[in-house]
């Protein structure tokens, strides 16, 4: 699938200009005038990567990107300001949990160079997330297979670091199902 990034800013011509300077790069582009029309687009349509100019009307981006973070915290957000300053910058950090800041006029180059690591970066935490998922299962699996096997998780070690295998304490066949039953494979027959 490929993703989505969106720009938020209310320079159409600058809106435009940013279509044409990334036509051809491995992303969708999706434009927004303010931060209304962008929590919209945001409602359907999943958004990989939001560029935000600071300064709009309805709402400031450093505002609007605070909103993302903290209704989409996967989506990678980037404030981008024709007037930087310090408080600006602290907002958008401390609140929206920005990725990037960028300032105008900002060189085709960086920018996809800046679009193409928050892709990346994107990709990474979305990795992480499918990792720690599939850890806890496999936590909550061992510790069902512990409850109904006490000690079972536990190994015993002989003087030179070799493991020990005492009599086990339910046959092999019931072990089976036992491990079976808790990662929810079908017993086999």
């Amino acid at each position: 699938m490929t993703p989505t990034v969106l720009f938020v800013d209310d320079d159409q011509s600058l809106l435009e200009g940013i279509r044409r300077a990334l036509r051809g790069e491995p992303y969708e582009i999706a434009v927004a005038g303010d931060a209304r029309a962008a929590l919209e687009i945001i409602k359907t349509k999943k958004i990989a990567v939001v560029v935000a100019d600071e300064h709009m009307p309805f709402m400031q981006g450093s505002d609007f990107l605070a909103a993302a973070a903290a209704h989409y915290p996967a989506m990678v957000r980037i404030l981008f300001t024709g007037r930087p300053d310090l408080e600006t910058a602290i907002k958008a950090i401390n609140q929206g949990q920005i990725y990037r800041f960028l300032t105008k006029p900002c060189p085709a180059e960086e920018m996809k160079l800046c679009l193409r690591q928050a892709l990346q970066h994107r990709a990474l935490m979305v990795q992480a997330a499918r990792l720690l998922a599939a850890f806890r299962r496999q936590q909550r699996a061992l510790a069902e297979l512990e409850r109904q096997n006490p000690g079972i998780s536990k190994v015993a070690r002989d003087a030179s670091g070799a493991v020990m295998v005492d009599d086990m304490p339910v046959s092999l066949d019931e072990l089976l199902r036992n491990i079976a039953a808790s990662i929810g494979a079908p017993p086999e027959e």
